[in-house]
């Protein structure tokens, strides 16, 4: 399960990737992706920190994507809000536990496959799905 962050990142991005050029605010964002306002902010640093969105300051300005969709995977919008943690040492610290035991080794892998996972999808593959419903972002929300 992914953390609220990063479900919050990934819908900014989507709706980010499905407008090139047209700066967005924090406000028209917030809206199209029923995601808090003050929190979508923090998501944004975080993405503009990570140079996956950039901002325009002033009148028409807003957040734009910084790379084509093609060059933004799932795994790069999550991993700039809020990384998949591996496990690579016994969480419980026990000195005994020089490799991972079965238990945290297991986790380890779900999460190594989550990450090849979300490598392999781009936000152009999200847009140019056929599915009818664009993800992630409600599209009859006003400007």
């Amino acid at each position: 399960m992914l953390p609220k962050t990063a479900e919050y990142a990934l819908r900014a991005a989507v709706c980010l990737a499905g407008e090139p050029g047209r700066p967005a605010s924090a406000d028209v964002l917030a809206r199209k992706t029923k995601t808090p306002r003050s929190y979508l902010n923090r998501v944004l640093q975080d993405l503009a920190a990570a140079g996956l969105v950039h901002s325009r300051p002033g009148p028409g300005g807003g957040y734009e994507l910084a790379k084509a969709p093609a060059d933004v995977t799932i795994l790069d919008v999550v991993e700039a809000v809020a990384p998949i943690e591996r496990i690579r040492h016994c969480p419980l610290g026990l000195p005994s536990h020089t490799a991972l035991c079965p238990l945290h080794r297991e986790l380890d892998q779900a999460y190594a496959t989550m990450e090849a996972a979300f490598r392999n999808v781009t936000l152009k593959s999200l847009l140019e799905s056929t599915s009818p419903i664009i993800p992630l972002c409600d599209v009859g929300v006003p400007k």
